[in-house]
């Protein structure tokens, strides 16, 4: 490709909002600009990155025996009623109308559709097991949408959904999914971990999350040296505090707390450290009342509680619950006396000594409570694993902390949306049962982000030879029109050899070029002028090293054709 017929609008300036990396760069190489926040359109040079990505997932997915398929992106509401998540979702769910009125959302995700098709289509347990992907647009109106293609509003997603007859061949498929999403992410040349994770609003019983090392990612990740545990800080388990031994004598104090209804203002009013303090928050299941304990300097992990309660939303108790339940004491209630509310606690509240609780009467603490001697509770890891923190797998090593870019998130969904939307199949012996199910999510533009993130310096990108736009970035260093004879050649030589080759034929100076050639990051950059046609060679710079050859032009294009050519495949 000639880069003087190429859309490649470079900038030396990136705009404000772009703050990191990945951000920066893609608009500054001219892969992408802004259309409205969170909203893009890709240019040519990011959609050959995307393109190869999609290459990769096809590649790898058809390996694991995945079939391709389209699904809409305008999705009826009724689809979302069955599954229960029209009013779950929430605001990122963006809806719309039709002429007549009818409800749509423009697809964040495609359970729904999927299991839709699966239950008219998938009839006997012969037909199984069966894995459909796509790769398609998604819309999810995020409150801020960031970071560029990191965290956008529309975005290029490639979705796969499994059907199975039971739990243990469904585990087969996740777990042959987790090796073809390792494969993917390999073959992109990034640093990557598999970790645990919250299912969320997707629900299911089993989750990993493949994240890009990265130290400007959003997400924290803790890792085990000792056993190799590795999962996002929503879901990482720390090794439970022992409890503290019970004093037999004393009672509560009470504490005239006037107004004093927060933690920050509780611990400035008695001039104690938030540790000394039991946090008690209230929350609404069904008809069933639950009162999670935290220690005051600690925030509670909803994640691990929506986990232990099986639900897929904490529903703060609204005043009236209050009211009814305990009485008019918001800002005042702790877990002493209660009668008809499950009281669940963190680890660290029962090894608490002489602690401060709410008093359940208003303007009214207590002090000197003993957990165990005056009040009982379940016990459970509800924070976030911190620095210090014991692994909770093998109980040996403390956990150790990086940051991570998701790019991909597989769950295992058991049958939570084909038991709601009647996606039954006959197993052997003739009998209707539900389809176990699990589905498998890849961002495209974000592990084109995810890339850069990863692998740029203070010129530009430094593109892996996998999922660059092109390997070869041939630079003619002059206007003289021996040069440009010289190249053409070349041009054509390199092309023929199988190497993709962008061609700087602009009329530009040799500075320029090399500027553009920095920043956009092409494994390899090959400059000939004056000089190099006398010498009967070329310069050869790898744009990740910066080692430099000088290569007879003869030799050209077998010596980079050795090098590209394994690597296209990550060797």
């Amino acid at each position: 490709m000639r880069a003087s017929q190429y859309l490649i609008p470079t900038a030396k300036e990136a705009p404000a909002e772009a703050t990191v990396a990945s951000h920066v760069l893609m608009m500054r190489a001219g892969m992408i600009r802004r259309v409205a926040a969170g909203i893009y359109t890709i240019l040519p040079l990011g959609l050959r990155v995307m393109r190869k990505i999609e290459r990769i997932l096809r590649e790898e997915l058809e390996k694991a025996g995945c079939l391709e398929v389209n699904m809409p992106m305008v999705i009826p509401a009724e689809l979302w009623r069955q599954s229960k998540r029209w009013d779950l979702y929430g605001p990122e769910l963006l809806r719309l109308k039709d002429r007549k009125g009818a409800e749509f959302c423009l697809g964040p995700t495609h359970e729904e559709v999927i299991t839709q098709l699966a239950a008219s289509e998938i009839k006997s347990y012969r037909q199984l097991p069966l894995n459909l992907f796509q790769i398609q647009t998604k819309f999810r109106d995020e409150t801020r949408p960031r970071f560029g293609m990191m965290r956008g509003r529309e975005f290029v997603m490639k979705d796969a959904y499994s059907f199975d007859l039971d739990a243990e061949t469904a585990q087969v498929s996740y777990w042959k999914m987790h090796e073809a999403y390792t494969q993917i992410f390999s073959r992109c040349g990034l640093e990557f971990a598999p970790v645990e994770a919250d299912t969320g609003t997707i629900g299911g019983s089993l989750s990993h999350e493949f994240q890009v090392i990265a130290d400007t990612g959003e997400d924290a990740l803790a890792t085990c040296v000792s056993c190799g545990y590795a999962a996002n800080i929503e879901k990482a388990q720390i090794l439970a505090v022992a409890p503290a031994a019970v004093k037999q004598t004393g009672e509560p104090k009470r504490l005239d707390t006037p107004d004093v209804c927060s933690i920050a203002e509780l611990t400035s009013f008695l001039e104690v450290e938030g540790k000394c303090v039991i946090k008690a928050l209230l929350f609404e299941l069904g008809d069933q009342v639950i009162m999670a304990l935290m220690r005051g300097d600690r925030e509670l992990n909803e994640a691990k509680l929506r986990a232990l309660l099986d639900c897929d939303q904490l529903i703060p108790a609204s005043p009236e619950t209050l009211m009814r339940s305990i009485g008019d004491v918001a800002g005042f209630i702790g877990p002493l006396g209660l009668q008809d509310i499950r009281i669940i606690a963190d680890h660290e509240v029962m090894a608490m000594n002489d602690a401060i609780c709410g008093a359940n009467a208003r303007d009214q603490h207590l002090g000197a409570v003993q957990p165990l001697r005056d009040f009982q509770a379940e016990t459970a890891d509800l924070r976030f694993a911190e620095e210090g923190d014991i692994c909770g797998r093998c109980e040996g090593q403390p956990l150790s902390f990086r940051r991570g870019i998701d790019v991909g998130h597989i769950f295992y969904l058991g049958n939570k949306y084909s038991k709601a939307m009647g996606a039954t199949v006959l197993d052997k012996n003739g009998k209707p049962t539900p389809l176990e199910m699990g589905c498998y999510g890849i961002g495209v533009g974000r592990t084109a982000a995810a890339c850069i993130e990863q692998n740029h310096d203070e010129q530009g990108i430094c593109w892996p030879v996998p999922v660059a736009p092109f390997e070869v970035h041939l630079l003619a260093l002059g206007k003289q029109q021996e040069i440009l004879d010289a190249c053409e050649p070349l041009y054509h030589e390199l092309t023929a050899a199988g190497l993709e080759v962008l061609y700087d034929d602009r009329p530009e100076r040799p500075g320029f070029k090399f500027k553009d050639a920095e920043l956009i990051g092409l494994p390899w950059r090959v400059g000939l002028g004056k000089r190099g046609i006398d010498s009967g060679s070329a310069e050869l710079v790898e744009r990740r090293s910066g080692e430099r050859f000088d290569v007879p032009l003869a030799e050209l294009a077998e010596f980079l054709t050795k090098r590209i050519v394994p690597a296209r495949l990550g060797n």
